[in-house]
C-alpha cells in the first residue's frame, strides 16, 4: 500500500519511527516532510498529505504534530479527506471502520512510539464498515460540497 506521511517539527520523531515501521512492513512510504526538528508550520504538511490522498497519489495518509490536532484540522481542509486524530488501537479502529478515515493523525507529544505503531497497524488492517456508516459518510460529503 502507498502511504503518504507528513509532520511538523514536534511530530518529526514519531513520523520517522512510523515511516520506518511502515517501510519494514512492506508499504511504499511517500515522506512529504518535514525532514528535521527545525521549527515549521504544520498546515503545509497536513495539506500535503491530504492532497496526496485526495489526488490518488497515496491510498492512505499519516500525519503527526505535537498534539495531532492542528495537523488533522489542516488535512481535513482538503476535499475528500477524513483525517482522524487517534490515541490508541480503539480510536484507530473506530476511525477507519465507522468514519472511513483515510488519514490517521497522532500527537508526537501525546502518544508513545509502541502505542502509535499498534494504532497505525490497526488503522491499516481495518476495513471501513458499510451499513449505517455509509449514510453518515454521504452526509459528510454533502457538508463538504457546500
Amino acid at each position: 500500500m502507498r502511504i503518504a506521511v507528513g509532520s511538523d517539527h514536534a511530530g518529526y520523531r514519531l513520523k520517522e519511527f512510523l515511516a520506518a515501521h511502515l517501510a519494514t512492513s512492506g508499504h511504499d512510504v511517500d515522506d512529504l516532510g518535514t525532514h528535521s526538528e527545525a521549527p515549521v508550520d504544520y498546515p503545509e504538511f497536513g495539506a500535503a498529505v491530504g492532497r496526496a490522498v485526495s489526488e490518488g497519489r497515496a491510498e492512505l495518509g499519516l500525519c503527526a504534530c505535537g498534539t495531532g490536532i492542528g495537523i488533522s484540522i489542516a488535512a481535513n481542509k482538503i476535499p475528500g479527506i477524513r483525517a482522524a486524530l487517534v490515541h490508541d488501537v480503539t480510536t484507530a479502529r473506530l476511525a477507519r471502520a465507522h468514519n472511513h478515515a483515510n488519514v490517521v493523525c497522532m500527537g508526537g507529544r501525546m502518544v508513545g512510539f509502541e502505542v502509535a505503531k499498534d494504532a497505525v497497524d490497526t488503522f491499516l488492517s481495518t476495513a471501513p464498515d458499510g451499513g449505517r456508516h455509509d449514510q453518515r459518510i454521504r452526509e459528510i460529503a454533502v457538508l463538504e460540497a457546500r
